[in-house]
């Protein structure tokens, strides 16, 4: 079994961002897992920084928003100045 890929810190924490905000789309991190299809946990623990956050991660991200998995990993998701509860953005 291989492991999985573990992105930069600063991949890491463009990920979290991105995380942060669909936290405030979905209201809770249960079902913000739940969409994720990934356990709740395992994404407290990586937000939280005591878990790495890896590719496998950042590709459910990128599906559930479909957007590129080089938007998440990079930080261009979200598009900076949008507003996480409306979706309104630049």
């Amino acid at each position: 079994m291989s492991s999985p890929t573990i992105l930069t810190a600063e991949e890491q924490q463009n990920v979290r961002a991105a995380l942060r905000f669909l936290h405030i789309r979905f209201g809770t991190w249960q079902i913000l897992a739940k969409a994720l299809r990934f356990k709740r946990p395992r994404l407290v623990e990586a937000m939280s920084g005591r878990e790495a956050v890896g590719a496998d991660l950042v590709l459910r991200v990128a599906r559930l928003v479909e957007v590129p998995f080089d938007d998440v990993a990079t930080g261009r998701y979200p598009v900076k100045e949008t507003c996480p509860h409306c979706g309104r953005g630049p």
